[in-house]
């Protein structure tokens, strides 16, 4: 396998990781545990058993979209083993992680918070735009300007995450 293919393969596979995971944490933590919202709390209220159903379910495509992009990382991720990869520095690949999940918090939180107005960071038990903000702020900017700081600093020598 070639270096530049084999450094491609495991950035590419930790971006997609790190955009499946930080689904996987929105979905759990802010739908399920904290209940603030669902897929489309600012549309269908959770106020009855249809109206929750239908979140439910929206949640439940969401959940669906995010495992595949998880599980396109770790084939990705396995195919260059495969291959013979050069794995990165752990370091650089939380790096990745950590970009991936800033940018799924980012992409999710202009469409789906701010442009569709499918649901807002607290839409129960009332809409709160200050959380919106820190969102976009922290979590997307904030956790893409963290994980590119960790993947600066390792230089690419042919070979992905190898220092000089």
């Amino acid at each position: 396998m070639n270096h530049r293919t084999s450094s491609k393969q495991t950035r590419t596979a930790g971006l997609l990781l790190g955009l499946g995971l930080g689904g996987f944490v929105d979905g759990i933590a802010l739908h399920q545990i904290a209940q603030w919202h669902n897929m489309l709390s600012a549309k269908v209220p959770p106020v009855t058993m249809g109206a929750m159903m239908v979140n439910m379910r929206a949640d439940g495509w969401f959940h669906a979209a995010v495992f595949m992009l998880t599980l396109m990382g770790a084939l990705i991720l396995y195919r260059a083993a495969r291959q013979g990869a050069s794995f990165p520095p752990v370091r650089w690949f939380i790096g990745l992680l950590i970009g991936g999940w800033g940018a799924f918090n980012l992409a999710e939180g202009v469409i789906n918070h701010h442009l569709l107005q499918l649901h807002h960071v607290r839409d129960l038990p009332m809409h709160v735009p200050a959380y919106d903000y820190a969102f976009l702020l922290i979590g997307g900017f904030g956790f893409i300007a963290i994980g590119w700081a960790l993947t600066r600093g390792q230089v690419q020598n042919g070979i992905a995450g190898e220092t000089r």
